[in-house]
């Protein structure tokens, strides 16, 4: 039965020991006593707490063994706290450490664990970690791994109520993997749904959304109601953020029903001030007071301030919505100003003042509270260690930008918004390879943008996709103009809907077509006319643009062709980098790292069949002594990672590659396997950047080597984007998956170009021109998926 309720099978858990307690009840009393425990314990599970301590009212019994005793002083401390009952939930606690105190029993781990839960529903994160810890040690010296995993999620979760959320997901995840190992389902679940919040508060939408919806299925199959509603409310908060307002209310109604009938308080909170805050984002304010005021009174009953000031923050919106500004004012000065708060309560109120100021007409106020609101992300965003923590977290900060690049653009301070959307864009980047200092963005580092464009001797555009209108920053060596553009949606979903027709059968020239015709209409013809034909282009793009090649947009005049017939385009990741990418100098090596044509790992991956060939004809452009070449057993994951690779100055792959949608640097390159690993075939993009390279060009010639996922500020992450991080200099990779044939020659006629002489960029137009030219490949399915991606 103990086995039950560990596994997760929580309803025939609590069945089954109310049945054998019954049974026992009259023949062995204390065999009897244990299953009600058990029971009382599937039901703490499930969120039922009133009927756990009711089934407890009259335990302990002085019949018990100490151990039981203890356990059940545990139970109702963790069954009080989570109903608020904190007095009652202190005494419970009190008198099981006094038992503990006379000996150690096994279940004085639980009671550690459940003063834990109790700081934590107090508000008191830092207490309930120490409580935390010392229940992990427990478990540990006892060898106790199911009280392991549950420590480890509790740690988890005192980390995200800190916002220590690189140390909350590597806990949780821990916790996961031994609950997993276990098959203890209900803490594999809890730390599942635990996982998507803190990706929410990441930035990771997505991600979040996927773990949410996953933990809130195993949740309804194994009863636990508690849990249940929480993902649902996490899942709620996704939709939110993507502007789903009538889903995320959904959730947010079904969460605080389930909630009331457990009567979980803090469940109950969450419910309302969800609820709350996109009531107010839906245009229903008095709806949203009233479930701020409830939540306010839950919060101020439990003497927890933190409680209290999300509350604030949307009676603070409606305010400002309602243009009380006296009131809007002094709300977002008592949230922002309070030692409680935390960054995100910052950095909204200072949004919420800068809005506030900006209706006002208080521009200087307005630009000191966009200026403070940016500054309060970015110090959060420094206490992150991690490059899979930094890539999603710059959306946090995607509302505040547009509106401040917005708000500069309407006082004409063009020149300080093209610097301010410069600082936002790939920022693990530039953090990455030393290029930027962590200062505040209140103190820009200024460059000088015209001057970028001279020494990359093209022209620059730089797109900002915004939610109310979008703008592209076209810089020349002698001006730069401000085009304004429309939507970012409406952008985004001709863009997506482009793509899709890139991959055939349709050909994109043709005039039925339209979307290929307005992308070029709206982000190419206004600014056609600064530069002449054969231009280069360095392309700096935002949001879906970052998944679409220029180069295939179709020109209307004089006869229909696509775009790279009149412009050799170079995609960037911001100025910043480009500028870096100028400076550096030029290494005199020639020599090449050949690897590829490597042994099927499976059936999912099988030998391309041009290989061999496509190596042969990429190796014959470097001299034997200037080129190492591992092909078949030696093109390995390990063999890669261990060669000396500052010493190259081409490095090429001819491999299958993997995006990875949900976390991209697990996106990899596919060689043959080298150990007894069941991954060991992967060079995963994570492994690549810990390799510094000096690369003048790494060339991945797979299909998705660019990825799949673009973060917002950050670009599109992938394995082009590990190269990059790595310290390559360029990189050509694939934005879908192309034929074999096709890379094939396309790969030929690049190095061909390359050997007379030509630049990277002007070499991979050349070839992509030539496959253009011939029938067989003109479709640009065959010759644009590889774009060239500049570095530093």
């Amino acid at each position: 039965m103990q086995q039950l309720l560990r596994h997760g099978d929580l309803i025939r858990a609590q069945e089954e020991a109310q049945r054998s307690s019954r049974l026992l009840l009259s023949s062995s009393p204390d065999w009897a006593r244990k299953f009600k425990v058990l029971q009382a314990e599937a039901l703490l599970l499930r969120g039922m707490y009133p009927d756990a301590l009711a089934l407890l009212i009259d335990e302990p019994n002085p019949s018990n063994t100490k151990s039981t005793v203890i356990e059940i002083l545990a139970l109702k401390g963790a069954a009080h706290a989570r109903l608020h009952h904190f007095n009652e939930a202190e005494r419970n606690l009190t008198q099981a450490e006094e038992l503990c105190t006379a000996s150690q029993e096994k279940t004085c781990g639980q009671v550690l664990r459940a003063r834990g839960v109790l700081a934590l529903q107090q508000g008191q994160p830092l207490q309930g970690k120490q409580f935390f810890e010392q229940s992990l040690a427990f478990a540990r010296l006892r060898g106790d791994q199911f009280l392991e995993a549950t420590a480890l999620l509790n740690i988890g979760l005192e980390a995200l109520a800190e916002q220590h959320f690189d140390e909350a997901i590597d806990a949780t995840d821990a916790a996961y993997r031994i609950a997993s190992a276990l098959g203890a389902e209900v803490v594999a679940i809890k730390a599942l749904g635990n996982l998507g919040w803190a990706y929410y508060n990441l930035g990771d939408a997505e991600k979040s959304l996927d773990l949410s919806l996953r933990a809130e299925e195993r949740s309804m199959l194994v009863g636990d109601v508690i849990d249940e509603l929480s993902w649902i409310t996490n899942a709620g908060y996704v939709y939110q953020q993507l502007h789903d307002y009538q889903r995320a209310k959904a959730s947010y109604l079904k969460a605080l029903g389930l909630a009331r009938k457990t009567n979980g308080r803090a469940d109950i909170y969450n419910a309302l001030r969800a609820l709350a805050l996109v009531s107010v984002q839906s245009g229903q304010f008095e709806e949203s007071r009233n479930y701020a005021e409830e939540a306010l009174s839950i919060g101020s009953a439990d003497h927890n301030r933190l409680e209290q000031l999300y509350p604030l923050l949307v009676k603070a919106l409606i305010a400002s919505e309602t243009h009380n500004v006296p009131e809007a004012e002094h709300l977002f000065r008592e949230v922002e100003a309070d030692p409680e708060s935390t960054s995100t309560l910052k950095w909204r109120a200072k949004h919420g003042l800068a809005l506030l100021y900006e209706g006002q007409g208080q521009f200087d106020n307005a630009t000191t509270e966009y200026r403070a609101a940016l500054a309060t992300i970015e110090n959060a965003r420094l206490t992150l260690k991690r490059d899979e923590s930094k890539l999603p977290f710059s959306s946090n900060a995607t509302r505040i930008y547009d509106d401040y690049v917005h708000f500069l653009i309407s006082r004409g301070k063009t020149d300080q918004a093209l610097q301010q959307a410069d600082y936002g864009r790939a920022r693990a980047l530039a953090e990455g390879l030393g290029l930027l200092s962590k200062n505040s963005s209140a103190n820009l580092p200024s460059l000088n943008v015209q001057a970028i464009a001279r020494e990359a001797g093209g022209n620059i555009l730089f797109y900002w996709l915004g939610e109310k209108q979008s703008y592209l920053w076209a810089i020349t060596p002698h001006k730069i103009g401000l085009f304004i553009l429309p939507p970012g949606a409406e952008i985004d979903a001709a863009a997506r809907r482009y793509r899709k027709a890139l991959g055939g059968p349709q050909n994109v020239l043709d005039p039925a077509n339209t979307d290929g015709r307005w992308l070029y209409t709206t982000l190419l013809a206004p600014v056609q006319s600064l530069w002449s034909k054969g231009s280069k282009v360095f392309i700096i793009p935002d949001g879906s643009l970052n998944n679409l090649n220029f180069e295939t947009l179709p020109v209307p005049a004089p006869v229909v062709h696509y775009w790279i017939e009149d412009a050799t385009i170079v995609n960037a990741s911001s100025l910043r980098l480009l500028a870096s990418s100028l400076t550096r100098k030029r290494q005199p090596l020639h020599n090449l790292l050949l690897i590829g044509n490597s042994i099927a790992p499976n059936e999912k991956y099988p030998e391309l069949p041009k290989a061999a060939l496509q190596m042969d004809g990429v190796a014959a452009h470097f001299p034997v002594a200037k080129r190492r070449v591992l092909a078949r057993d030696q093109a390995t994951p390990a063999a890669y990672l261990a060669s000396d690779l500052n010493q190259y100055s081409h490095i090429h792959f001819v491999a299958h590659g993997t995006a990875s949608r949900l976390s991209p640097l697990d996106s990899a390159i596919i060689l043959s396997p080298s150990g007894a690993g069941s991954d060991s075939f992967k060079l995963y993009a994570r492994d690549i950047i810990r390799e510094p390279l000096r690369a003048q060009l790494v060339t991945i010639s797979s299909c998705y080597g660019a990825g799949e996922r673009s973060y917002s500020g950050e670009g599109l992450v992938g394995l082009s984007w590990a190269f990059l991080r790595a310290g390559a200099h360029n990189v050509i990779a694939a934005l879908w998956e192309a034929t074999d044939v096709s890379t094939e020659q396309l790969m030929g006629k690049f190095y061909d170009q390359l050997d007379k002489g030509m630049s990277p960029d002007a070499a991979l137009r050349a070839a992509k021109l030539s496959l253009l030219r011939e029938s067989a490949f003109r479709n640009p399915f065959y010759w644009a998926p590889f774009q060239l991606y500049a570095g530093s």
